[in-house]
């Protein structure tokens, strides 16, 4: 209860700031659309996705077009700074810190295959930045399965300060990479980016700043959702992965195969079915109810629901759980040993050596 009521009063503080981000509109979040793909330049655009910020339920419009002749998928138009910043907000740090940094702390079988995918190529390295690592605790749980390696991290947020202060990781990085990169020229056997490409406004110049910071001889590993998985079209909007307004550019294993050649990297290992996470079907069907569902209070709506608006939202909710543990399962025992074959996998993973 106590925490529910500090929640309740930390809501009402912020409510004022989001109204006057909010009282005259959401245009100033959004850029000029672009008429040209960002990654091959072509004119040929056609729109791939029409959707609103289906997690918290922060106002606003948005639109993913597809590239005809390269596939590249992207937000278009593209948000402005203060557009990035009005959708983080409270999301990875603030009202949302506690909830994702137990989403987060729970993935310890995942964090520990994608430290597993290196051991092939390179089974003990000595240095390994983890770009875009939060709170670190694929940092933490790396460890267990290379125990000599010694891991930093780069983030953004404050996140990656208090996972040095936790000591998940040995040394924080805070700020954007390709700003940080000329300080950390050849200094890692590994740099890692899990599920950060797909956050950057500028993969391209991400690559280039990973380029610099990998040693020649070591190993480049990323892993992003995958614009081709079926599923992307079976769910619709209703696909996790799409994670609008967040996620901004949507990379075929081929197009990031190819660029990371031209940036000197040769692709060494190429993962579908191990970096599935299945969680789509469980998603999807959560992300449809708390759709059809009366609000939660938040500081950017006007006001707290009322009693009979809670209500109707838990009465709804738990109406769904039998859907939910279907969906579950379905993930788990049904689909997962078949996603490569099925063609559902929603991420793919490469190891790349820098040459």
């Amino acid at each position: 209860m106590s925490d529910a009521r500090d929640r309740t009063a930390r809501i009402a503080a912020l409510r004022p700031a989001y109204r006057a981000d909010l009282a005259a509109g959401t245009d100033r979040f959004f850029a000029p659309g672009r008429t040209t793909c960002p990654w091959c330049a072509s004119a040929r655009l056609t729109p791939r996705l029409h959707t609103g910020d289906l997690l918290q339920h922060k106002p606003g419009r948005f639109t993913l077009d597809r590239c005809t002749d390269c596939g590249h998928v992207f937000q278009n138009p593209p948000l402005t700074p203060e557009g990035l910043e009005f959708y983080y907000r409270d999301f990875y740090d603030g009202l949302g810190e506690q909830r994702m940094s137990g989403t987060f702390g729970g993935r310890t079988a995942m964090y520990r295959g994608r430290a597993e995918a290196m051991l092939p190529h390179d089974p003990a390295p000595k240095t390994w930045l983890d770009v875009g690592t939060g709170h670190g605790h694929f940092c933490e749980t790396a460890r267990t399965v290379l125990p000599d390696t010694s891991f930093d991290g780069l983030d953004f947020t404050d996140g990656v300060e208090l996972a040095a202060r936790a000591g998940r990781v040995a040394h924080a990085h805070r700020g954007a990479f390709p700003d940080l990169a000329p300080k950390l020229a050849a200094r890692y056997d590994v740099v890692s980016m899990f599920h950060y490409l797909e956050h950057s406004t500028d993969p391209d110049r991400e690559l280039r700043a990973a380029h610099g910071a990998v040693r020649p001889g070591g190993h480049l590993l990323i892993e992003v959702p995958d614009p081709e998985s079926r599923y992307a079209r079976l769910l619709g909007r209703w696909w996790l992965p799409w994670l609008q307004p967040q996620h901004l550019h949507f990379m075929p294993v081929a197009n990031l195969r190819r660029r990371l050649g031209e940036l000197g990297f040769t692709v060494v290992a190429e993962q579908h079915a191990e970096a599935h996470d299945p969680v789509d079907l469980l998603a999807a069907v959560w992300l449809a109810l708390d759709h059809a569902a009366p609000r939660e209070d938040a500081p950017w709506f006007p006001g707290p629901p009322g009693p009979l608006r809670r209500a109707l939202r838990t009465a709804l909710l738990l109406s769904g759980v039998p859907a939910l543990l279907a969906a579950t399962a379905l993930d788990r025992f049904a689909v997962r040993p078949l996603s490569h074959r099925l063609g559902v996998s929603n991420a793919y993973r490469l190891v790349a050596r820098r040459d």
